[in-house]
């Protein structure tokens, strides 16, 4: 083994001081907090309860929290790590502006108040108000989500607000309000540990939500089949009883033909759907030359793998259904959604004990910031921009004539379009990275160096 140009006890030297610590000591911290702060992890939409541990008014540790219901003290890899961000040596905690040719140099907040306020009445004094834009993020709090549908409609008095939830759960929010009037979903999660088929399409769960895992194996120790959709050999998908490794774009064909299958072998809930449904007739229609045949060659899946899903689904006294993203980033993402919903529908799966249907929020608060009005066609609780009698009411609790409120804005890629063809002039972005976020990266990049 090749010797190091300088000794284990130097090397050290420059990561802190050398005390040794016991294990004891480094798990339970190095020194008593002042206090406990109960809060959720802010990662991902599972929103885990976590303590932190608080000494000075400094985030220093964890503690889990073992009564929060859902998942009772379990933390992945991110909610453990979390409490490391707020003191982290990289942390910008003050503002920066671009210097030409040398990068960036701090500013005091005073000047960075002044220039972005300067900057945002010179644009919409030339262009027009509509010239100026926020995008904003579903990290946010409730609290901040409506701060900032407020800031954008009130004090910017534009119409082009948006959030990076048009990448996550639009898509899931359309079709659910278009199947069940209501852009929420309304199961326990308990539920799901009990369900005799548990069907996952377009989700990795184990990376993106390990602990919801948890629900997954306690439904498998039950005897739960899983059945997962996803175009990769996902980490949830090697422990699946059938993988569907569906060819990506062909969602809402693989769905449509287990439908047809459902209603070909009759494992249909007709009470359910007598009573609770409507133009499921509609449905049976669009999917009746959806045959094995047609969709192993669109889908790429073997007609009998298909099927063998139907009848799993089918005859199953109980099932849960969960997507994500994997079928909702899609031009055709609300047909996916829809022909999901579909088959919990046909088969009386909601409602129930043991059964359910839901999307699984991709950011820690894409269901809140939606529903608190940071979306181009939303006001707060879930109010619709364009409804006179929600336009009126959202104006007198703010205090402007409903004239002054303006109507439905551009959505968020939408408005990296009208940045290039020169229509928006100005952009806040909080919380959302448009670069990393939005399809056809070199496209956006073009679009935010012309404001």
């Amino acid at each position: 083994m090749a010797k190091l140009p300088i000794s284990a006890s130097e090397l050290v030297k420059g990561f802190g001081p050398t005390k040794q610590y016991s294990p004891q000591e480094g798990f339970y911290g190095r020194s008593e907090p002042d206090k406990l702060v109960k809060t959720h992890c802010c990662f991902c939409g599972m929103q885990c309860g976590i303590q932190l541990k608080v000494k000075e008014n400094k985030v220093v540790g964890f503690e889990p929290w073992m009564e929060f219901p859902f998942n009772e003290g379990r933390l992945c890899p991110k909610g453990v790590q979390r409490y490391l961000q707020n003191n982290h040596p990289d942390r910008i905690l003050n503002p920066i502006q671009r210097v030409e040719g040398e990068g960036f140099e701090p500013v005091d907040w005073e000047t960075a108040m002044s220039k972005t306020v300067s900057e945002i009445k010179r644009i919409q004094n030339q262009y027009g108000n509509d010239a100026f834009a926020m995008l904003s993020g579903v990290s946010l709090t409730n609290e901040k989500s409506y701060m900032v549908g407020k800031f954008a409609r009130v004090a910017l008095k534009t119409a082009n607000l948006d959030y990076n939830g048009r990448l996550c759960m639009v898509s899931a929010g359309a079709g659910n309000k278009k199947a069940f009037g209501l852009d929420r979903t309304s199961n326990n999660w308990e539920d799901l540990a009990h369900a005799e088929v548990i069907l996952i399409a377009g989700t990795n769960v184990s990376e993106t939500f390990p602990t919801l895992t948890h629900y997954i194996w306690q439904a498998r120790d039950n005897g739960a089949k899983l059945i997962v959709v996803d175009p990769r050999v996902t980490p949830i998908a090697r422990t699946a009883d059938l993988h569907l490794a569906v060819r990506p774009g062909t969602d809402s064909a693989l769905f449509g033909a287990m439908l047809q299958q459902l209603v070909e072998n009759d494992w249909l809930d007709h009470e359910f759907i007598e009573n609770h449904t409507s133009g499921f007739q509609d449905a049976i229609d669009a999917v009746k030359d959806y045959s094995l045949e047609w969709a192993e060659e669109v889908t790429g899946i073997k007609a009998d793998l298909i099927k063998q899903a139907a009848q799993l689904w089918g005859k199953a006294k109980t099932s849960f259904l969960m997507h994500a993203r994997g079928i909702e980033h899609h031009s055709k993402g609300v047909d996916n959604v829809v022909s999901c919903i579909n088959l919990v529908l046909a088969t009386g799966r909601i409602g129930k004990p043991y059964c359910g249907y839901g999307t699984i929020t991709g950011q820690g608060n894409g269901q809140g910031g939606r529903e608190h009005g940071h979306k181009c066609d939303q006001l707060p609780g879930n109010r619709d921009i364009t409804n006179p009698e929600h336009r009126k009411y959202i104006s007198t609790v703010w205090g402007i004539e409903e004239k002054e409120l303006p109507g439905k804005g551009l959505t968020a890629y939408e408005i990296i379009e009208a940045i290039h063809r020169g229509e928006i002039k100005g952009l806040i972005s909080l919380c959302f990275n448009p670069l990393v976020s939005l399809p056809n990266n070199n496209f956006v990049r073009e679009a935010l160096e012309k404001l």
